[in-house]
């Protein structure tokens, strides 16, 4: 009896990773797939690449507004809860767009019903709620669990490209919309969290009632906060934006088939599954604002190889290894900073509220990246742009100190 409390505990931790990793798997490799479809709605359809790479950036804008109330919904209805509405709305999205026989179709699948749930089941829902049930090693935890948004990929997209090829696009999301319906009933082994009081209160002693405009006040003066909200912006400029939405076209550009595409994709996010994983074992060891503006600061190096990849597969593939290591792996040690410097009681909010920054950054990546191209036929001010933004947001968290306790305490204004 005396061993059951930690027993539950580290069960209901596995099963929380567990299921935030598989989820994030078929989530994030339905957003990818827009992408590695874009070339072919382009010829087969009329669709322009300005207007796909519009219906992502709508998508990203959605995700904005849905990612601070995905997190207000964590803090307050818990992760089963909040897995269940998103994974039907990914779903839901799947089918409209395997279906769309225009291009309104597709905005309202993708765009809207695909923003509401890609907002919800997103990294910042699933490292939350990491960090909750395993406080002490956030880094490393959460790391694991949202790992999942790369690991599908490097597995998924590449099947996905297959049927794209081999059958039509349309099997590649019904294919997308048959997994994620499979994995619906399983997010019900996830603990309820309204059955789970004792452990919150564990987690959270002395904390008053949630109040959110209290919290958002004393956040807008947080330094900290700052610094990570703007860096965080950029991060999606650089990842969500200008990669996830224009890789894929980019390498059409340069010649290369939609399989071997989406292979240096998959190689790119199996990369980037280690990543997440080995800078999340490093964010519970070592300086994080250091860490975090390494990574910023590779990130924006290593654009300089897509602007001379021209029609050497071996560059993509090298470009592809070295941006995958700095990729989704800001998630962890951002997340493990919020926990310490703002609390565990409100990371939830906050990482929603970090997350609507980093998906506003993405969307005028991913507008500028189709507006940029269509206008010079060309994606060298796209990774341009994006050398000069990874640069400034890795200085801005140089200017963060290190605090290497967890706090339970209220957000503060630092």
């Amino acid at each position: 009896m005396i061993n059951s409390a930690p027993n539950y505990l580290a069960s209901r931790a596995v099963i929380v990773i567990a299921m935030g990793f598989l989820a994030l798997a078929l989530t994030y490799s339905a957003r990818a797939v827009l992408g590695l479809a874009m070339p072919i709605w382009e010829n087969e359809l009329g669709w322009s690449r300005v207007s796909v790479s519009n219906v992502a950036a709508i998508a990203l804008l959605i995700m904005a507004i849905i990612a601070p109330l995905s997190g207000v919904m964590l803090d307050r209805k818990g992760l089963r809860f909040t897995l269940l509405f998103g994974l039907v709305a990914v779903c839901a999205a799947c089918i409209v767009v395997s279906l769309a026989t225009n291009f309104w179709i597709l905005l309202i699948g993708f765009g809207v019903i695909g923003g509401v749930g890609f907002g919800i089941v997103a990294t910042h829902v699933v490292a939350a709620a990491v960090a909750r049930v395993y406080p002490g090693h956030v880094g490393f935890a959460s790391g694991i669990a949202t790992s999942g948004s790369t690991a599908g990929q490097f597995l998924i997209v590449p099947i996905v490209a297959v049927l794209l090829t081999s059958f039509s696009w349309r099997w590649g999301f019904a294919g997308l919309a048959i997994g994620t319906a499979l994995l619906i009933p399983l997010v019900w082994l996830i603990p309820d969290d309204k059955q789970n009081s004792e452990d919150k209160a564990v987690a959270s002693p002395d904390l008053p009632g949630n109040n959110w405009k209290t919290d958002l006040s004393k956040l807008a003066t947080s330094r900290v906060f700052h610094l990570l909200f703007w860096s965080y912006l950029i991060c999606g400029y650089t990842t969500s934006g200008v990669i996830e939405t224009h890789l894929l076209p980019y390498a059409s550009s340069s010649g290369f088939e939609p399989v071997p595409s989406a292979t240096a994709y998959g190689l790119l996010s199996a990369v980037n599954f280690i990543g997440m994983i080995g800078v999340g074992w490093l964010a519970d060891r070592m300086n994080r604002p250091l860490l975090l503006g390494c990574i910023y600061i590779i990130r924006g190096l290593a654009f300089l190889m897509l602007l001379n990849v021209g029609a050497s597969y071996e560059t993509l593939l090298l470009f592809a290894v070295v941006f995958g290591a700095v990729d989704y792996s800001t998630v962890p040690v951002t997340t493990s900073l919020v926990a310490s410097h703002l609390g565990l009681r409100v990371v939830g909010l906050v990482m929603g509220l970090l997350t609507a920054g980093h998906q506003i950054g993405a969307a005028i990546g991913a507008s500028l990246g189709g507006y940029f191209f269509a206008r010079y036929s060309t994606y060298d001010l796209v990774w341009t742009s994006s050398i000069a933004l990874a640069i400034i947001a890795g200085t801005l968290v140089f200017l963060l100190k290190d605090k290497p306790e967890y706090s339970s305490l209220d957000v503060v204004a630092e």
